[in-house]
């Protein structure tokens, strides 16, 4: 049984590369049994189409998204520090996700129904995550907010929709600037003081 997982992570994982080269219109079943160097016809013992092979490296990637954010914030105590990290971590492991990112940004038609699973799972658990480090802020009197709840859902929101923006932009060199500019805002607000 161990040895049947490991070939499964092997064929998402050569699946991954090879979906991020050519995507997934491009990438045939051959490249990816030759990549894992089995046949064809092994490749469908472990997956019955390409589709699932797909379904399965998004899944891999939101995975791995949500683990990396995650590991990055607990490791921190301050509230604050958790916050900034959450949004830096979050937006640069979005941007490195070329699957998952290509997924949502041109919404599959076979997959539509299953990637909307995936986000709002994903989105569910963030908002929950999200949630947990404001309450965090708020009893220690680092954040003043009214209700943790919708603001973790406007957080996440908002981090949703600057990912294509900032995807398209495809200038990595100045991401970092405009996460900064992003957690300025996001802290202190448009509003003059």
């Amino acid at each position: 049984m161990v040895e049947k997982e490991e070939i499964r992570d092997q064929i998402i994982e050569a699946s991954r590369i090879i979906f991020s080269k050519y995507g997934f219109k491009k990438t045939t079943m051959d490249e990816i049994a030759q990549a894992i160097g089995k046949g064809k016809s092994s490749i469908y013992y472990y997956f019955p189409g390409k589709d699932d092979i797909y379904k399965a490296v998004i899944e891999k990637e939101a995975t791995i998204m949500h683990e990396t954010v995650q590991k990055a914030v607990l490791q921190l105590d301050d509230p604050i520090e958790k916050f900034k990290v959450y949004v830096t971590i979050r937006m640069k492991a979005f941007r490195d996700m070329v699957n998952f990112y290509d997924a949502i940004r041109n919404e599959l038609r076979s997959n539509l129904d299953f990637i909307n699973k995936i986000r709002q799972k994903y989105d569910t658990d963030e908002m929950d995550f999200v949630d947990s480090f404001l309450k965090e802020g708020v009893k220690q009197g680092l954040f003043q907010i009214e209700d943790t709840d919708l603001t973790a859902i406007a957080v996440v929101t908002a981090m949703k929709g600057l990912e294509l923006p900032l995807i398209r932009q495809r200038n990595y060199k100045n991401y970092d600037e405009h996460i900064l500019h992003l957690l300025n805002v996001l802290f202190y607000g448009i509003v003059k003081r």
